[in-house]
């Protein structure tokens, strides 16, 4: 069998509570030892079955002959002069993804990735350079944060779930890989797991509008809405997904997103030099987003190698914050985190697959 045939390792810890008792209960196994297993993999973030000491061992080698588990390998680890680090992380077919781990003073925050790469093709991103390779599984995308609490953990951080808010917004459209997210957040938020609050996870989407109706009907998570334009003209250029989903019908998308648990949307605006930082710009944005329960995050852009964008003067920045600001839109603009290890917003890119090298 090639490389690119080689089907993804078999995976429990992509499993719900429900799968494992009736799977554990096919083997004849009691009841209370599905909890035990999913404690170890949610809880502690076991990377193996034989590091699950309490079970068996003739029950720890069947889990790993008829059922496996999949887990993340830390090819890198990189740490900013900020305290950001950004970590590299080979799944079990020797594809990579990268995530953020950006530490401030109240919360400790792990930007996640959703695929290998991204089918998304907007013009400013590192990301789309790399086009989509493949969705990542529930239980890769939860290990993300099973490894770095292992790494922070291993440095001291305070226990036992270090890390305090998840943002989807690494690698990939975390929209277009749907059920493997929301399953993800579920068992993230899985009292037997991580137990993540809903009001401390942040999933993003370039807009991909049906999606955004699911999540919001289907999850209590927040919602991030790339915007980056304030015509379809200039979003047309920058995201091609604006082509299928226009603004018109992303924000009303946005009005209609359940603001139960008091959620609000958060826009992100990235700020390009001459493209859309004008005072003009800041005026359409306000009318745009009046009216929906929200705050927008002015992100300086991250400039990349091979990209033609350049970021924003700071003085136009400046300008455009406070033109929201007097028109009574919520607004802060970002500190971006990790330039120097290529780690900002924008940057993430990683190489092929391992046997591709």
């Amino acid at each position: 069998m090639s490389a690119s045939e080689r089907p993804l390792p078999r995976d429990a810890r992509s499993l719900e509570k429900g799968e494992l008792e009736a799977i554990l209960g096919a083997m004849g196994e009691r009841g209370y030892r599905a909890r035990q297993v999913f404690r170890w993999l949610h809880q502690r973030g076991a990377a193996t079955f034989e590091a699950m000491t309490d079970l068996p061992k003739p029950l720890r080698e069947r889990l790993e002959r008829e059922l496996g588990l999949a887990s993340l390998e830390t090819d890198l680890a990189q740490r900013s002069t900020d305290g950001t680090v950004k970590y590299r992380f080979k799944t079990g077919d020797g594809r990579f993804i990268e995530s953020v781990y950006m530490p401030e003073e109240s919360r400790r925050t792990l930007c996640v990735s959703s695929q290998v790469g991204c089918a998304m093709g907007c013009a400013f991103c590192m990301t789309g350079t790399m086009g989509l390779s493949r969705h990542l599984t529930a239980g890769e995308i939860v290990d993300q944060v099973h490894r770095v609490n292992a790494a922070l953990l291993a440095e001291g951080a305070p226990g036992p779930r270090p890390l305090t808010n998840l943002v989807f917004m690494g690698m990939g459209e975390p929209l277009h890989n749907y059920e493997n997210l929301k399953r993800a957040l579920g068992l993230l938020q899985d009292e037997d797991g991580p137990n993540f609050s809903h009001r401390h996870l942040t999933v993003s989407t370039s807009g991909l509008v049906p999606a955004m109706a699911r999540l919001g009907e289907e999850t209590e998570v927040k919602l991030a809405v790339s915007l980056n334009a304030t015509t379809d003209a200039l979003r047309d250029r920058l995201m091609p997904v604006n082509r299928k989903y226009p603004l018109a019908a992303l924000l009303d998308a946005c009005r209609r997103f359940p603001t139960r648990q008091g959620r609000r949307i958060t826009f992100e605006y990235v700020m390009l030099k001459d493209l859309n930082d004008s005072l003009e710009d800041a005026a359409r944005l306000a009318g745009l987003v009046r009216g929906i329960p929200a705050k927008v995050n002015l992100i300086p852009y991250n400039q990349n190698p091979g990209l033609p964008f350049e970021s924003a003067p700071l003085e136009r920045v400046v300008a455009f914050h406070e033109l929201l600001i007097a028109r009574n839109i919520a607004a802060i603009t970002r500190k971006n985190r990790g330039r120097d290890i290529a780690a900002a917003c924008g940057q993430l890119v990683a190489p092929g697959r391992a046997d591709e090298g």
